[in-house]
This record gives C-alpha cells, sequence and structure tokens, in this order.
C-alpha cells in the first residue's frame, strides 16, 4: 500500500465534508451512519469546520484518522472519539470505564478488501490506547454483515448490549468491543 495514514487538519474541512457527503451516498448508508445524506448536505460550513477541528492532529478527545492516497485524494476514513467514565453515551448509557468509540468508518468501493480498513484500525486503535482507553467499542446495525465480519476479523466481540434505533423503529444496532491487551 502506498497510502499515508495520519490524522486529519483542521484546516483540512472541506475535504473531510467532501469525503463525509460521500460516504452518506454510498448503498450501505442507511444500515451504517446515523445521518442522512440530506442532514449533512444541508449542514453550514462552520459545522464541518468545528467538526473536522475536534478530531484534528493534536486533539484530545477525538481523532480523524484518514488514508491519502499518492495523489491526495483520500480513500478512507475512521474516527474515535474517546468516552469518560461517569458520562453517558450518544445512546444514553453509561460509560463506566475510560473507553474509545469508533464512528464514521468509510474506505472508498474501489479500496475495500485491499487491507486499508484494517491500517485505519490499528491507527485508531493506537491513539485510543495512547490517550488512556481501557477498550474500544463500535455500534453496529444488526443487518450490516459486511461490517460485522471485519469487526470480528479484526479481533472485536459482541458485548451484548443492544441499541434501539429511534429513527428505525423495530431496528437495532449492536455493540462490538475489544479490550486493551
Amino acid at each position: 500500500m502506498n497510502y499515508v495514514i495520519r490524522s486529519v487538519r483542521a484546516e483540512e474541512w472541506a475535504a473531510a465534508k467532501a469525503l463525509r457527503l460521500e460516504a452518506l451516498q454510498d448503498p450501505v448508508a442507511p444500515l451504517a451512519y446515523l445521518e442522512t445524506y440530506a442532514e449533512a448536505f444541508g449542514r453550514p460550513d462552520s459545522f464541518w469546520q468545528e467538526r473536522t477541528a475536534s478530531g484534528a492532529e493534536g486533539a484530545d478527545g477525538a481523532q480523524t484518522v484518514i488514508a491519502e492516497a499518492p495523489d491526495g485524494q483520500w480513500v478512507g476514513t475512521a474516527t474515535v472519539l474517546i468516552e469518560e467514565p461517569g458520562t453517558t453515551d450518544w445512546a444514553g448509557f453509561p460509560v463506566e470505564r475510560k473507553q474509545g468509540h469508533i464512528v464514521g468508518v468509510y474506505v472508498r468501493p474501489e479500496e475495500r478488501g485491499s487491507g486499508l480498513t484494517d491500517v485505519l484500525f490499528d491507527a485508531a486503535l493506537e491513539w485510543a490506547w495512547a490517550h488512556g482507553a481501557e477498550l474500544v467499542r463500535l455500534i453496529v446495525h444488526e443487518d450490516n454483515a459486511r461490517a460485522q465480519r471485519f469487526y470480528r476479523r479484526a479481533g472485536f466481540v459482541p458485548s451484548g448490549v443492544v441499541v434501539p434505533l429511534a429513527k428505525a423503529p423495530g431496528q437495532s444496532e449492536l455493540e462490538f468491543v475489544l479490550e486493551r491487551s
């Protein structure tokens, strides 16, 4: 692989926005993301600037990792958030241990199966462990079999936590976790 794997920089918000909008147009997007293309497209530039800065190089609470091709084109991304004990997560569940939470995983279709997702996950995990996470988790739609296969192969296991989807009654997501070794 000739990709550069690195943290996004705050000033790269336009590229981060473009890749996110592309991800939200992927056929599996309704199973993979909690927002729609229309919702994201309608957000002002200030939203994208703040979002990118909060996960940029040097940030403590989150880190967005990108895969950059030799021509400078971004071909994949993953973000890891740090969740602190004593808080609640996005779904309202209590956070009991310092943990990483991987979100926003996307690899362009032509790059899938190349090992790029493994490299993005390695970088995200390395960052989470370096910031004191005791475990890393992610949430995956119950019908997203492709993602579940990858997460299991990467060492994640189902925790038994099921998160009902407010936007899609009758559907739920599953928590997968990886303990620090």
